[in-house]
């Protein structure tokens, strides 16, 4: 029997019982012995690998991760989830972990990947999010699943590379400048350059995190590049190179080339917000506001001072706290009755 579905409002009623007063989260409060790691078939052959953790009857939260990432725990996702009473899947990418390389893939195809995921795990609707380079692929399962998916939250994601009156690399950190123009040149130059990066990251601690990022990192995100946070992104990045850059080299051209989905029709259909801060060097502030005023009767949280990380790692709680909240505005204005014309 497929899960029933539940009522955004009482489901953040519920979970503002057990939640704490944090924005933020602590890493040493994750309970790792209630994640599930499991192998999912997907379209085309491939198998997905996928992370759940959670009340089994909660509501999924579907979190797309960052470029490049594999997965390493759920972490403070999870933790500020489980508060909330919802029930956390992440995945790897094709091409990340054990996930199968889908060479050619658009940002569109994340959709019936997550599909895939959502069936084996016989849920009929969710909520979604993506960070960074996540944040296409939580658009696309909106725009495309948009009936089983209740509400999406773009968290310092990318904008289009196409998207008109956006000078599209101003104001990244010129790593990213160098990647992303390796990008623009084709497959082969994208593979030489990510092998030669990918030394830098594969292997990273810690205490390497803020160096090994150089110049993406702005001084807000140097701020809370420490402790947990720190270890938590170290492992992500480790565990995204643990297979080759097949699923990095993937994002990166998906991101360079068309979405497949249409912003337009997007957030008619399933509400939206938009997340950014003003001192990101990976994302630059321009996409998220070209993406609150795109997509329509989007929710524009711009907020001054936030960086790229910070987002993330402090204002995480209150990220889902909205996300409830457009689920829970959906799901009113669906019940609402309908008023025929006499």
């Amino acid at each position: 029997m497929r899960q029933a579905r539940c009522a955004p409002g009482l489901l953040r009623a519920e979970a503002g019982r057990a939640r704490d007063d944090r924005d933020g989260y602590a890493l040493g409060m994750s309970h790792a012995s209630d994640e599930q790691r499991l192998t999912v078939p997907a379209p085309g052959g491939r198998v997905l690998e996928v992370l759940v953790r959670g009340p089994a009857d909660g509501l999924p939260l579907v979190f797309h991760t960052g470029t490049p990432s594999g997965l390493a725990g759920s972490g403070p996702v999870a933790d500020a989830a489980s508060a909330r009473g919802l029930r956390t899947v992440l995945y790897a990418r094709p091409g990340y972990g054990a996930s199968t390389p889908q060479p050619g893939r658009l940002v569109a195809d994340a959709a019936a990947d997550v599909a895939a995921i959502l069936d084996h795990l016989r849920a009929d609707e969710f909520v979604t999010a993506g960070w960074s380079g996540g944040g296409p692929h939580a658009l696309a399962c909106a725009a495309l699943l948009p009936v089983r998916c209740l509400a999406a939250a773009s968290i310092a994601g990318v904008a289009p590379s196409d998207s008109p009156g956006l000078d599209w690399l101003a104001g990244m950190g010129e790593e990213n400048v160098a990647e992303f123009g390796a990008a623009a040149a084709g497959e082969a130059d994208l593979t030489t350059f990510l092998e030669q990066a990918a030394g830098a990251i594969a292997a990273v601690e810690a205490a390497e995190v803020a160096d090994s990022l150089g110049g993406l990192v702005s001084e807000a995100d140097k701020a809370v590049l420490t402790g947990e946070f720190a270890e938590y992104l170290a492992a992500l990045f480790r565990a995204a190179l643990s297979t080759g850059i097949a699923g990095w080299r993937d994002d990166d051209l998906a991101f360079t080339r068309d979405w497949g989905i249409s912003l337009d029709a997007l957030g008619h259909a399933t509400p939206v917000a938009i997340w950014q801060g003003d001192q990101d060097r990976m994302v630059p502030s321009a996409h998220g506001a070209w993406l609150a005023t795109s997509i329509p009767l989007a929710r524009a949280r711009l907020r001054p001072g936030e960086g790229h990380l910070t987002l993330v790692a402090t204002l995480f709680g209150e990220i889902l706290d909205d996300l409830m909240d457009l689920a829970g505005s959906r799901h009113t204005r669906e019940s609402a009755p309908r008023v025929v014309p006499e």
